[in-house]
């Protein structure tokens, strides 16, 4: 049963699918006036695994110059043409858009006030993608994020 829906998965998000393997990047986080309030780099890896219990596992790893590093694991269930994440971190999901977009809308559980909406564009080499990311409190706007990244692999 796992190995059709992973079948399913990538062939109905044949976008998603395109960003399987390690991408290289930098984060630039903002506050709603353009501010710079961080910046670091990153090596994400997607995949989808053959056997578990989820079809899509995401791992980030965040490197910052003062040596400080984080790693987060997203695994993620796939059902009605989007993954859906829910997590000790996050709570949300991710759909297709067009040829080379995806959508994500998550809230974070730390902060429940909150919400945030990401739109990822890859390019039609698969080599690039560009992220940009919404945080939202209160239906304010408080802070953007900007990731470009490279294939690692």
């Amino acid at each position: 049963m796992f190995g059709k829906k992973l079948a399913n998965l990538q062939k109905e998000m044949p976008i998603l699918a395109r960003h399987e393997g390690r991408w290289q990047g930098t984060y630039v986080h903002m506050d709603s006036g353009g501010k710079i309030i961080d910046q670091h780099k990153s090596v994400l890896t997607c995949d989808f695994p053959t056997k578990g219990d989820f079809p899509y596992y995401q791992v980030n790893r965040y490197h910052w110059a003062d040596g400080r590093n984080e790693e987060l694991h997203f695994p993620g269930l796939y059902r009605d043409h989007r993954i859906w994440w829910d997590n000790e971190r996050i709570k949300g999901c991710a759909w297709e858009i067009d040829h080379r977009s995806v959508m994500l809308t998550w809230v974070r559980k730390d902060s429940p006030d909150s919400y945030l909406y990401e739109m990822i564009q890859i390019s039609d080499d698969n080599s690039k993608r560009v992220r940009t990311w919404h945080w939202f409190t209160n239906d304010q706007l408080v802070q953007r994020t900007l990731i470009n990244e490279k294939r690692a692999d």
